[in-house]
């Protein structure tokens, strides 16, 4: 756990899933959001699944990233049973490389909600829970800013690097 207080789980069905995992850490630890990371399976400890995510709120965690492959359910029961946001890494592995994974996070019942990012990019994840974090933290909100200014400078810079050696070949 870092030094602050969490504001977004992270959790893992597997210790398998830790090396993408990385991905969205590396984006928390960019814009210094704390995070907690757990390895929870709504299959095989659903009772410890269930207490994470009936406890989440109360422990100040404002979001949950879930993300498991194959056909693993994990974003869908934690949705089911917080009003917390969730959001959904489908993880490529198995025969069908994520697929399986992909539709079960997104093909949720009406009323209990997924966000989903595509498979494997658990980065994206962490993006998306730092806009929904922006909305009430001016703070986070500057960072964002500053990142996506930053972005179009780097493009500007690509852009005029690119020019450069196709215009004088």
């Amino acid at each position: 756990m870092n030094e602050s207080k969490p504001l977004v789980g992270i959790l893992m069905g597997s210790d398998s899933d830790a090396e993408i995992a990385k991905k969205a850490k590396k984006v928390f630890n960019e814009f210094e959001i704390p995070f907690e990371v757990e390895i929870i399976s709504a299959h095989r400890d659903t009772e410890r699944c269930l207490k994470y995510a009936t406890s989440a709120d109360e422990r100040g965690i404002k979001i949950i990233i879930a993300m498991a492959g194959m056909s693993a359910h994990l974003a869908g029961v934690v949705a089911a049973n917080t009003f917390l946001p969730v959001i959904g890494v489908p993880l490529r592995n198995g025969a069908l490389e994520g697929i399986d994974a992909l539709l079960s996070t997104v093909q949720m019942p009406s009323g209990i909600p997924v966000a989903t990012v595509g498979v494997d990019v658990p980065a994206n994840a962490a993006h998306l829970a730092i806009r929904i974090l922006a909305l009430n933290d001016e703070v986070i909100r500057e960072k964002l800013q500053l990142s996506k200014e930053k972005t179009k400078r780097s493009l500007v810079e690509k852009t005029k690097k690119i020019q450069e050696e196709w215009y004088n070949d």
